[in-house]
């Protein structure tokens, strides 16, 4: 039969691999067990798991809990020394479990087993409302990593510049015909860079083309403009040739209404007068001290 003193004793006064001795500031030392089946969490003789061959403690196992008993029955047999029985998700019919087999036992592991009970179906309802809430996902980034990360980083971006440079500096000599026959050239490369090359002149056609637009435009204004500046000059020479003719002229001179003669003759009705520069008249006036020097 298993002698429940002498093991606490040795439990006790000797080593245990459960026990974890903590100490906070301004409190003695206590020991805390760290079995899977003790009832309370504490290293005493009453809540030791291994010292008493009659004891029994609540688990919970993915949602459902269950009363752990052992008696001394099966001592001899660590395999089977606790029976497990599944109690009801109802807290109210779990306590009636807990009291129907734990009937005859002491009262110190009925009442710490119904509050065993009592702070699972607590926990366990939380679970289940946190659940139901959406909230952000916390995951830790290790600080050594995050400086791998950001050398990486750092590196691939240096690499990418140079590849950059270097292909720009073989597009170049490819372009100006450094290199008369090229093997083992990226065709993919090769063809990228002939597009550009197409979409690259298209543009500057359609640049050309488009000053060569606005250079007709400007000379069409331009030539509108002067036309328009010609007949003005040719209307103000008409009003003058008509004030000429009724100043009496002395002096040899053009004859103007031979000039008029003229133009009526080619402005007749239904012909095109061409457009044509400026005519200046030119005449001379005689006066009386000219007459007496004759």
């Amino acid at each position: 039969m298993q002698a429940d003193e002498v093991i606490w004793q040795v439990i006790n006064h000797h080593h245990c691999s459960f026990k974890a001795a903590s100490k906070l500031p301004g409190s003695k030392t206590s020991n805390f067990c760290r079995n899977e089946y003790n009832v309370t969490g504490l290293c005493n003789r009453s809540s030791c798991p291994l010292a008493n061959s009659l004891y029994a403690t609540i688990r919970e196992e993915e949602g459902k809990c269950f009363l752990c008993i052992k008696t001394p029955e099966r001592s001899h047999m660590p395999k089977k020394w606790w029976e497990r029985i599944e109690l009801s998700s109802n807290y109210g019919e779990a306590l009636k479990q807990i009291d129907q087999h734990l009937k005859y036992w002491p009262k110190f592991l009925v009442h710490k087993n119904k509050q065993r009970l009592t702070k699972i179906t607590q926990y366990l309802l939380r679970m289940r409302r946190l659940e139901t809430k959406v909230r952000p996902k916390l995951v830790t980034m290790p600080a050594r990593k995050e400086k791998q990360l950001r050398r990486k980083e750092a590196k691939a971006e240096v690499a990418a510049k140079l590849e950059k440079s270097i292909e720009a500096e073989l597009i170049a000599r490819l372009q100006k015909g450094t290199y008369n026959d090229i093997y083992n050239f990226p065709t993919k490369v090769f063809q990228d860079n002939l597009v550009d090359a197409e979409a690259q002149e298209e543009g500057m056609e359609e640049e050309l083309d488009y000053d060569e637009d606005d250079m007709i435009e400007e000379f069409v204004e331009r030539s509108y403009d002067s036309e328009e500046d010609s007949e003005e000059d040719y209307s103000d020479d008409a009003e003058s040739g008509d004030t000429d003719e009724e100043q009496p002229e002395e002096g040899g001179g053009v004859d103007t209404e031979d000039v008029k003669g003229k133009r009526g003759a080619r402005d007749g009705p239904g012909s095109y007068r061409k457009k044509r520069g400026r005519i200046a008249v030119e005449y001379e006036m005689e006066t009386a001290a000219d007459q007496s020097m004759q």
